[in-house]
């Protein structure tokens, strides 16, 4: 049986074969016919064209060159190539695309966007928030003092920023530029590059290695979490729950079961530490040797009775509004069932949680209890896996509409009046269903595979069109701005990193890996983030970037048409 990914390679190359045939003969008759002349309009059907615009620029995308790739970018480039062959695609795509792709976009942040507003995320989405600002006031510098034309300069700053919903916003607010996807297309590599040498150069220059900096941090390794038996021998947490032993939050553990004769039964809510007592300790592994040598000693031979343990546990998925955005302390699962919540898997991370830790909705928590218990855990739950494997293509219709009315009406800024736009309009709609979840008969949910391959799709169609329309003119804007429409865009990606470090630093007092983390969140990039995670196996840095994302997200969206009316 064929594998999905070689079936996707093999649509790919046959895709770019058929390209292949159809234009570059034309290509190579006009360019012999007239070495000199500009080059001559090729005749292919413009489907065709968007199919082989979308499979040669995701293949680019994937090319990687010292670790860094274009991703969904390479489809840009791709355009921007077949637009100076003359080369167009069907009209209405790319409008169709962007609608789908910030609708998508909206979703998937919802459910962190109001939230980091109002709890601790506060300060993170303060520091999104100034790497935006900061990121738009360089580049309305860059245009004035180079007198680039105000369309080109705010794609250099979309570019810069790394934001294809800013590029979309541009792309509808003045339809007719093609200066808007040139800028994008020279911003965009400072963007990743900046970034991604940004958070792998400053620790070597503060002398402080990523790797050493999840000493103490509770989040380190939380994809590493790892169960032991433990026999208590230490007199001074004799008498103690859990939750007064401070080491054991602060080390992100949990003691989940307690040994009875040879069954793990879960821990009671009124437990108490006993010389002797073994407990089924689970947490990070990196934290876990700390915490054993605190509690006593490690079990041996008790592989066995923990994995007997580990089927008796029971996966939990929330959809229910009765515990989305609440705390696990606030919950008082323990007290009220018998049940602990020993895992949540969220975003792709599985990590241990703490009291503090608020649950959203479609975590999947792995919890610990009395079997008894399990039918009104689930029902507080909303324990509904299908829930979260249905899409409802009606809800998903009637939203986009919505997104798109909304993007219509236009908005009063002193004299000049603005609209939202496909890119504005969707998105906000997509935030606020994603936050509540559901709006009547709305629902404000898709499952995350369908969400990515809707948001993968509409981006590479936007992408496509965007590139085609504005290659025409790609070449001859390069000539005429010269090597300071470079510099520009380095500029507008690298203050904005430096105002955020010193902020993040400076002012808010954060952690080096947080402070990166919402860094990249500030600018939109998650090449960058995926630069720290691949050098520390710390939580810390995805969790500031999700807080930081969404608002940076929102903003440079809604400020890059601002910026082109304040350029003119």
């Amino acid at each position: 049986m064929i594998s999905p990914k070689l079936r996707c390679l093999t649509l790919i190359v046959l895709n770019t074969l058929a390209a292949t045939v159809l234009t570059v003969p034309t290509a190579v008759w006009a360019a012999a016919g007239d070495a000199q002349a500009a080059p001559a309009p090729i005749r292919a059907p413009a489907i065709l064209v968007l199919a082989a615009v979308i499979s040669l620029g995701l293949l680019l995308g994937q090319v990687s060159l010292f670790g860094l790739t274009l991703g969904s970018a390479g489809v840009l480039f791709v355009g921007l190539v077949a637009g100076h062959l003359q080369l167009h695609v069907p009209g209405g795509t790319g409008e169709i695309g962007l609608a789908a792709f910030v609708y998508c976009v909206g979703l998937g942040a919802g459910p962190t966007f109001f939230r980091s507003l109002v709890q601790d995320g506060r300060s993170l989405a303060m520091l999104g928030a100034v790497i935006v600002a900061s990121g738009a006031t360089t580049a309305w510098g860059v245009g004035k003092l180079l007198g680039l034309p105000a369309e080109l300069a705010g794609g250099v700053f979309a570019g810069a920023m790394t934001s294809t919903p800013a590029l979309g916003a541009l792309t509808t607010a003045i339809p007719d530029s093609p200066d808007v996807a040139v800028g994008f297309g020279v911003g965009y590599p400072f963007g990743i590059i900046g970034v991604v040498a940004f958070v792998q150069v400053l620790p070597k220059l503060l002398g402080r290695e990523l790797k050493s900096s999840t000493a103490g941090d509770p989040s380190a390794a939380a994809t590493q979490i790892v169960r032991k038996l433990v026999e208590i021998r230490n007199p001074a947490i004799v008498g103690k729950r859990p939750g007064g032993v401070p080491m054991l939050e602060a080390a992100n553990c949990q003691t989940p079961r307690v040994r009875d004769g040879e069954l793990l039964r879960p821990t009671p809510h009124d437990f108490q530490f006993t010389i002797g007592q073994q407990v089924m300790l689970v947490g990070p592994e990196k934290n876990l040797a700390t915490v054993m040598d605190m509690l006593g000693t490690e079990v041996e031979g008790a592989d066995q009775l923990l994995l007997d343990a580990e089927r008796q546990r029971r996966h939990i998925v929330v959809t229910s509004p009765e515990m989305v955005g609440k705390s696990l302390k606030e919950l008082h699962l323990l007290s009220t069932y018998g049940v602990t919540i020993t895992r949540i898997r969220r975003y792709d991370v599985e990590f241990v949680p703490s009291a503090m830790t608020t649950i959203e909705f479609g975590d999947q928590l792995t919890a610990v209890g009395e079997p008894e218990s399990w039918p009104e855990v689930e029902r507080l739950a909303g324990h509904r896996p299908s829930t979260l494997d249905h899409s409802d293509i009606l809800s998903l219709a009637i939203g986009l509409l919505f997104g798109i009315a909304l993007g219509m009406i236009p908005v009063s800024i002193g004299n000049q009046s603005i609209q939202l736009g496909l890119a504005g309009g969707p998105l906000i709609v997509g935030l606020i269903l994603g936050h509540f979840g559901r709006l009547g008969p709305i629902a404000g949910h898709l499952p995350r595979s369908a969400r990515m391959l809707l948001m993968e799709a509409g981006l590479a169609l936007f992408l496509a069109s965007a590139g085609v329309s504005a290659g025409g003119n790609f070449v001859a804007v390069l000539q005429s701005q010269g090597i300071w429409l470079c510099v520009g865009a380095a500029a507008v990606a690298i203050v904005p990193l430096t105002v955020g470090f010193l902020l993040a630093d400076f002012v808010l007092k954060l952690r080096l890996l947080k402070s990166l983390g919402a860094i990249c969140g500030g600018m939109t990039s998650t090449p960058g983030l995926a630069a720290i995670t691949s050098a520390t196996d710390a939580a810390e840095p995805v969790i500031a970037y999700v807080a930081a994302y969404p608002i940076a997200l929102f903003l440079v969206t809604i400020l890059a048409p601002i910026l082109v009316e304040m350029l003119r």
